[in-house]
C-alpha cells in the first residue's frame, strides 16, 4: 500500500489543521493507521493512531485533548484534526501502515508502510 499525507501549513499558536493520509493500492486489505511526527533534532515519535475499525484510538499524552484521528473507510482515508496548536507542535508528519489492524501500535518499527511527510509550522 502507498500512503499519501496531505494537509500541512503554516498556522499561528491557537489555530488547527487537518491532515489527512491516503491509501492507495493494497486497500482491500485491512490496516492500523498512525501518525508520527518529527521535529528538527529530534527523533520521530509517536502522535495518535486507530485501528481499522476506528473503534480504538490512541494518543500521545501531549496531544490528549487536542488532536482527535478518524478514519473514513470508504474513502481510504485517515485523518487527524489537530486544534490548539502550539510552536511545539512544529514538525514533519508522517502517516504510517501496518497490517497488524486490530490494536494501535506506537512503536514506529512496527509499521511497514510510510507515507512521505507533510510539514506543520505553528509560529509564536
Amino acid at each position: 500500500v502507498q500512503l499519501q499525507a496531505s494537509g500541512g501549513g503554516l498556522v499561528q499558536a491557537g489555530g488547527s489543521l487537518r491532515l489527512t493520509c491516503a491509501a492507495f493500492g493494497g486497500t482491500s486489505s485491512k490496516y492500523a493507521v498512525a501518525w508520527f511526527r518529527q521535529a528538527p533534532g529530534k527523533e520521530r515519535q509517536f502522535v495518535a493512531g486507530t485501528t481499522w475499525s476506528g473503534l480504538s484510538t490512541d494518543y500521545a499524552d501531549s496531544v490528549k485533548g487536542r488532536f482527535a484521528i478518524s478514519r473514513d473507510i470508504a474513502k481510504n482515508t485517515v485523518n487527524l484534526q489537530m486544534n490548539s496548536l502550539e510552536p511545539e507542535d512544529t514538525a514533519v508528519y508522517y502517516c504510517a501502515a501496518t497490517a497488524t489492524f486490530y490494536i494501535v501500535q506506537t512503536a514506529e518499527i512496527q509499521y511497514n508502510y510510510w507515507g512521505q511527510g507533510t510539514l506543520v509550522t505553528v509560529s509564536s
